[in-house]
């Protein structure tokens, strides 16, 4: 990840100091730019930690989507400056985050289908897929303003990798996903470059991944809480197929009322909030989700779509209603089969799951999306935005107290 350091100018000899040891310290604080602008994740647990099991089935080995083999992910996160908004200069809490179904995606396609539950967003290159049924790049995932340089990004990563694309090669069209985050960025500002988007693709990994404010996470609300990105996974049993499904949200949606952890209407019970989305004027935004699914099942663009509508249950179960300024987007893919780029043949095969077997992977998609969804709450950090706006990461103490006992006063 990359963290930018901002103080106010004029810089005194004290501010400079202070610069200096941030400096010093930054690669230590593990992106705690400063505490004004977003707390440490120190402390920070996921929502299993706390106690609180999600669902029937168990969690992969990592309870993440890069439990799915092969699926790796990547953030660049952008924290810059504080104080009073001044449009294309800050403060900057923004970011992206990367996921890739698998090495050499452009030739090894993956199977893919999509839904969307509220169309108030956008994510570009569904139309292709929808069309050919397959995936043949990384996903990327960052704010509203900056889907056409993300996905400039994504196009410059693309043919370094490959340069006959639109050339001796077919052309490309990013899959490239958006939530607002101007309620505590500098939007307008767009500040992922080509440059941020190219250096998530390239420290994409395996492996453990980073949640919460964090990535396209970075400037996110979601349920009156800090939101941001979050993941989870279920491994089915053996007599089920053994099959893995993982999910990766970036949460930006919700009311604090609406939120639910557990069948617990937690959002109605906790503390009256200080900020509450409730407060939005006419032109603000309500919030989006974005919905990543991956799995090993060998899954064909139908019963894809049919488990990206089902992630949509899954993020009901957290409380969302999806509103009118929502934009809930669902994509799912499955890396069972290799979809070839120029087959030689003009058949092919694939292995194909009998829709009387997806039951499992219906119920691990919704179990996966709702576990995703809380641990983006719960691993988020409190962060203070543009013009002062902070927002407050959810409390645990407070959420123990409602689980335990939901209606104490």
């Amino acid at each position: 990840m990359r963290y930018s350091l901002g103080l106010p100018a004029p810089l005194t000899a004290k501010g400079a100091v202070r610069l200096l040891m941030l400096s010093c310290l930054a690669p230590l604080i593990s992106g705690c730019v400063s505490v004004a602008a977003a707390e440490s994740n120190h402390g920070r647990q996921r929502i299993r930690d706390l106690g609180i099991a999600i669902g029937s089935y168990q969690p992969g080995p990592l309870n993440a989507i890069t439990d799915v083999a092969g699926v790796k992910v990547g953030h660049t996160t952008l924290i810059q400056g504080e104080g009073p908004l001044k449009p294309g200069q800050g403060p900057v809490r923004t970011g992206v985050t990367v996921v890739i179904p698998r090495d050499d995606v452009w030739h090894k396609k993956v199977a893919a289908g999509s839904f969307v539950l509220n169309g108030t967003g956008e994510m570009t290159g569904l139309s292709w897929v929808a069309e050919s049924g397959f995936l043949e790049y990384p996903i990327a995932l960052t704010n509203t303003l900056n889907v056409p340089r993300v996905a400039n990004g994504v196009m410059s990563w693309m043919i370094k990798r490959y340069p006959g694309i639109g050339i001796s090669d077919d052309t490309l069209t990013p899959v490239v996903a958006e939530c607002d985050d101007g309620r505590l960025n500098d939007i307008q500002g767009r500040h992922v470059s080509e440059q941020d988007v190219m250096a998530a693709l390239d420290s994409a990994i395996g492996g453990p991944v980073k949640e919460g404010t964090v990535g396209a996470g970075t400037g996110m609300i979601s349920y009156g809480f800090k939101g941001g990105i979050g993941t989870s996974s279920r491994k089915l049993s053996g007599k089920e197929g053994g099959y893995t499904i993982g999910a990766l949200v970036n949460a930006n949606h919700g009311r604090r009322p609406e939120l639910v952890i557990a069948g617990v209407p937690v959002g109605k019970l906790y503390d009256p909030p200080q900020q509450m989305s409730e407060a939005l004027g006419p032109g603000q935004s309500e919030g989006s989700i974005i919905v990543i699914i991956a799995t090993d099942a060998p899954l064909d663009s139908r019963q894809l779509t049919r488990l990206a509508k089902r992630a949509a249950l899954g993020l009901a179960r957290t409380g969302s209603t999806a509103r009118h300024g929502s934009g809930d987007f669902m994509l799912a893919f499955s890396t069972a089969n290799v979809i070839p780029h120029y087959p030689k043949d003009p058949a092919y095969t694939l292995t194909h799951l009998a829709d009387t077997h997806l039951n499992p992977l219906i119920t691990a998609t919704v179990e996966a999306t709702e576990e995703a969804i809380l641990n983006a709450l719960t691993m988020a950090t409190t962060v203070t935005g543009r013009d002062g706006y902070r927002v407050e990461a959810i409390d645990f103490d407070r959420v123990k107290v409602l689980m335990v006992d939901p209606f104490r006063n």
